[in-house]
């Protein structure tokens, strides 16, 4: 049986996202499954070099997983032929120079997002990579997950009508770190080192907008960092610099709005840390993480304002959860698939440098709007 052999070079892969979701639950879950199948006798099987600053970091990565190989020497990692593919979980603010090594080198480009701290650093990584011939992709998880899947299912099938307006609730508290630690790394609330839940949701919300709903005209944003100051990993207070709460409107080439709140600093009353309400004329969706449920015009109650009595509706009766009617792998994972897939057979993959450089576009464009105090347009990027 034919197997090709992708040598995968995985840097910064020993913070939180990387070790989990990249390397333990995708490529590792892959090779576990026993490659990728193309079909009966064809695999694709990824082989893993760690790759980061911290040596006794990632052997310790290495050891809890049973692996061998992994280096502080980013440079000889990129001259290795075995590997063919690069992969970054660094922090935004060190993801260009990293990149761009890795395509003057030759190495296929798979990163997370942001890819950029800026639009024309984004599409820089797009054109020399387009001018390399390498293939490229970012990760866009979100499009992947169940809950997701079935409003996307929903969406095709027309089941909302004429849709009227999209809202988005994400976030959930994360401590100061004063009385409870903080559950979240430092970096993250200073503006300094990449950190601003705007920069990082923005790039989340653009390819799941344009995914689902359509292209978004222009945006108006408010912004905030709503706690001064947090407790570091080493229990030192520091002052936040960067924003933790944004609060944006979008609004779409079709006249749809999308409302969508982005915060740290929001106790959670609602479904999950994710939902997305689609109202239409003829019904009405709320999905999460891993569930949707769904509430057709015949099942919509009459309410009647009358402050004066208790509410008689049960509002969150007359919901029907949509089924999962077929097995949903992680999110990470089932893109990785089809990324490796377009390594090794040029399969279609969409969602490249050009996608993940519209999102440092609208995240750009949303500090415009809040800075400024006014709607922002979204023109197409060259």
């Amino acid at each position: 049986m034919p197997v090709h052999r992708i040598g995968i070079i995985l840097n910064g892969v020993t913070g939180r996202m990387g070790a989990n979701q990249h390397l333990e639950r995708s490529l590792l879950a892959i090779i576990g499954q026993g490659g990728v199948r193309l079909g009966p006798d064809e695999t694709i099987m990824p082989e893993v070099l760690l790759v980061g600053r911290n040596e006794a970091k990632l052997k310790a990565l290495a050891d809890k997983h049973g692996l061998e190989n992994y280096t502080t020497d980013l440079d000889a990692a990129l001259s290795d032929s075995r590997y063919r593919v690069y992969f970054d979980a660094l922090a935004t603010n060190l993801r260009v120079v990293s990149v761009r090594k890795a395509i003057a080198a030759g190495k296929h480009i798979y990163t997370e997002k942001p890819t950029a701290t800026s639009t024309a650093d984004a599409m820089l990584l797009y054109r020399e990579a387009q001018a390399a011939g390498v293939k490229h992709g970012v990760v866009q998880d979100k499009l992947w997950l169940p809950g997701l899947r079935k409003l996307k299912y929903l969406l095709d099938g027309n089941f909302f009508g004429r849709i009227l307006a999209v809202r988005g609730e994400f976030g959930y508290w994360v401590f100061d770190g004063f009385r409870q630690p903080c559950q979240r790394p430092s970096w993250n609330y200073r503006k300094a080192d990449g950190g601003s839940i705007l920069f990082d949701m923005f790039s989340h919300w653009r390819y799941v907008i344009d995914n689902l709903f359509g292209p978004i005209r222009a945006l108006a944003v408010l912004a905030a960092t709503h706690i001064p100051r947090r407790v570091n990993e080493n229990g030192q207070p520091y002052d936040c610099t960067a924003d933790d709460a944004a609060y944006a409107i979008f609004e779409l080439c079709s006249g749809v709005p999308v409302v969508f709140n982005s915060s740290w600093c929001v106790r959670v009353r609602r479904d999950d840390l994710l939902t997305i309400q689609v109202d239409g004329t003829e019904g009405s969706a709320v999905a999460g993480l891993r569930h949707c449920r769904v509430q057709h015009d015949s099942f919509t109650p009459r309410p009647v304002w009358n402050p004066d009595i208790e509410q008689p509706i049960d509002f969150y009766q007359n919901w029907q959860l949509m089924p999962s009617n077929i097995s949903y792998d992680n999110a990470f994972k089932a893109q990785w698939e089809l990324f490796l897939r377009h390594v090794v057979k040029d399969e279609p993959f969409p969602w490249n440098l050009l996608e993940g450089a519209k999102g440092v576009q609208l995240a750009e464009l949303g500090y415009q709007a809040w800075q400024q105090r006014r709607w922002v347009e979204v023109p197409e990027l060259a």
